[in-house]
């Protein structure tokens, strides 16, 4: 592990983190509901996303591993949520709201695999 690619990863973080709450709190003005659409439409997106940027890196050979890191590891990284995923769907649990609780982690989880199946296929298509 050598310094430049920690750097590299701490940079694409601190992107993907900005979007993340950009885009979150967006969505979050904008679809006024008890459900947190903004943390299954980050996942989601970010699941599709690493395969296709997965099958363009390993598959494709047309992104270099150095952006792979970047990008995966970094950017994608800090805007996937996986730990304000699990919170959110205990806060709901917490309030009583059981089918949604469960329906967030579970349907993160299930889309998150098609979405990611989906971004690969894509990848590997172009």
């Amino acid at each position: 592990m050598k310094l430049v690619d920690i750097m590299i990863v701490v940079l694409g973080a601190g992107i993907g983190g900005g979007a993340r709450y950009a885009i979150g709190g967006w969505i979050t003005n904008n679809l006024s509901t008890s459900f947190p659409w903004h943390t299954l439409a980050i996942n989601i997106s970010g699941a599709f996303l690493l395969g296709l940027l997965m099958a363009l890196s390993i598959d494709r050979g047309v992104v270099p591993g150095s952006w792979r890191l970047f990008l995966g590891t970094g950017v994608l990284g800090g805007f996937t949520t996986f730990s304000t995923l699990s919170y959110e769907s205990v806060a709901l649990i917490e309030q009583g709201l059981f089918v949604q609780g469960a329906g967030n982690m579970l349907g993160t989880a299930v889309i998150g695999i098609l979405a990611a199946i989906v971004g690969l296929a894509v990848g590997r298509a172009i």
